[in-house]
């Protein structure tokens, strides 16, 4: 193994939950039920703009793409502001692997901001070689374009790579490339 690519959202830091409380609050003015399984299996792993388009195709909601997204963004921030914890164990295997001097890198769909954030108010964001986002390519998860940027930035070939994955999306992803992937569920 030459390299590791990691996930963000549900594998490092415990954020799949504040996309759900989103995701929930959001509908529950409308009176409409979101649960876990729904969001587990129709958005976790894609990136905010093609969850609103879905929200907006699936549910009759009063406002447009934009307008969406802009409250989408709004709850978010109320939650995250309250500070977003990692999983355990994720620092100590990310210095680890820095220590042992494997590259690594992550490959998340999330917004660039938002995910430097995260990194840096936990300390890990200077334990990365390389950072992908969802704006780095033109295809989200559960294409493989993520993970192949990534192993492009790494310099190292997709079968020499492990990822660290917690959704559907990024595991079809990994598999499409090529790449040996380990699932570590949310």
């Amino acid at each position: 193994m030459d390299a590791v690519i990691f996930d963000l959202d549900g594998l490092l830091a415990d954020t799949e939950i504040i996309s759900l409380k989103v995701y929930q609050e959001l509908l529950a003015d409308f009176g409409i039920p979101f649960t876990k399984e729904t969001y587990s299996r129709e958005y976790s792993g894609h990136r905010e703009e093609e969850n609103v388009q879905r929200f907006l195709d699936t549910y009759d909601l009063p406002w447009n793409f934009d307008q969406t997204l802009e409250k989408v963004y709004e709850l978010e921030a109320k939650i995250l502001a309250q500070g977003v914890h990692l999983k355990k164990g994720a620092k100590n295997l990310l210095t680890f692997l820095k220590t042992e001097g494997i590259p690594i890198a992550l490959a998340t769909s999330s917004v660039e901001s938002r995910a430097r954030m995260i990194l840096d108010s936990n300390g890990i964001l200077s334990l990365f070689d390389h950072l992908v986002f969802a704006k780095d390519v033109k295809r989200s998860k559960p294409y493989p374009d993520i993970f192949l940027k990534a192993c492009s930035d790494l310099n190292v070939l997709p079968e020499n790579c492990l990822v660290l994955e917690d959704s559907e999306a990024g595991i079809e992803a990994a598999y499409r490339a090529g790449i040996p992937v380990i699932c570590i569920p949310d």
